[in-house]
């Protein structure tokens, strides 16, 4: 189902380790290309409609690093921020909640522990529950993984979405593992089923490479988001132009 009249959303992702972003990027005026706080308000300047943090620290201490960060985004940082990485427990989702995160991504734990989904949107709204899912589309169809993608899981990408969905999730950020890093365009046909069979927003990731790309998972994807990480860092797709350039082919955006 597409949300219609609902303007689609470009989201930057930041994986952060230890406090730092860790994508490089060229952004010759920030004094720290790698301070996420500084990186965000660019973003955030230059018009992407709602930021993704990951944290992709192992540590405790990271952890603790992450929360402070969150903290300082949400002072300083005036669009809807998105925090996941690591987050197992309702404890870990207040914790970013009241750090000043509008919402919450889980990944990995949730197919541990599917209930986790129904206890967030039980304790603090669906719309604060983002289910992440990395799939991958085997011979045998479009699998679930967890672990950073790491190991395959015996969920199909369909099934868990809509699981999710009937938990409480309240959108779905859908990566897909043969398009991410790849730079040839996001999995349009397996977004547009994710649409089609949903009736929560779902978010497009992994793949984006040109303007054109956007607009691919935006149509025939059908997606109520787009949300990419190097083509913004590396400066090759300013958030600014792109947006121009998908209200000129017809797409709704906020400009």
């Amino acid at each position: 189902m597409t949300h219609k009249g609902l303007a689609k959303r470009i989201i930057p992702c930041l994986d952060v380790k230890n406090g730092e972003t860790v994508k490089g990027t060229n952004f010759v005026n920030l004094r720290s290309a790698g301070n996420p706080v500084e990186l965000g308000k660019a973003y955030s300047e230059a018009g992407a409609d709602e930021l993704v943090y990951l944290d992709i620290t192992a540590s405790f201490e990271g952890r603790k690093t992450f929360t402070d960060m969150v903290t300082r985004v949400a002072r300083e940082i005036n669009i809807p921020f998105t925090v996941g990485g690591g987050i197992n427990s309702l404890e870990d989702v207040e914790r970013l909640l009241y750090a000043g995160a509008d919402k919450i991504s889980v990944n990995s734990a949730a197919i541990r522990n599917p209930n986790l989904i129904n206890e967030i949107a039980r304790n603090f709204g669906s719309q604060v529950c983002v289910c992440a899912i990395d799939a991958r589309n085997d011979e045998d169809g479009w699998h679930c993984y967890t672990k950073g993608g790491r190991e395959r899981t015996d969920l199909t990408l369909m099934d868990w979405a809509r699981e999710a969905e009937d938990r409480g999730a309240g959108e779905i950020l859908f990566t897909s593992m043969d398009h991410d890093g790849v730079k040839q365009g996001f999995a349009c046909e397996a977004l547009a089923q994710l649409a089609d069979s949903l009736s929560i927003p779902v978010i497009a990731s992994g793949g984006a490479g040109t303007m054109e790309h956007f607009k691919e998972a935006a149509t025939i994807g059908k997606a109520d988001a787009m949300l990419a990480a190097s083509v913004f860092h590396f400066g090759q797709i300013k958030i600014g132009e792109l947006k121009h350039y998908l209200a000129d082919e017809g797409i709704n955006v906020r400009i």
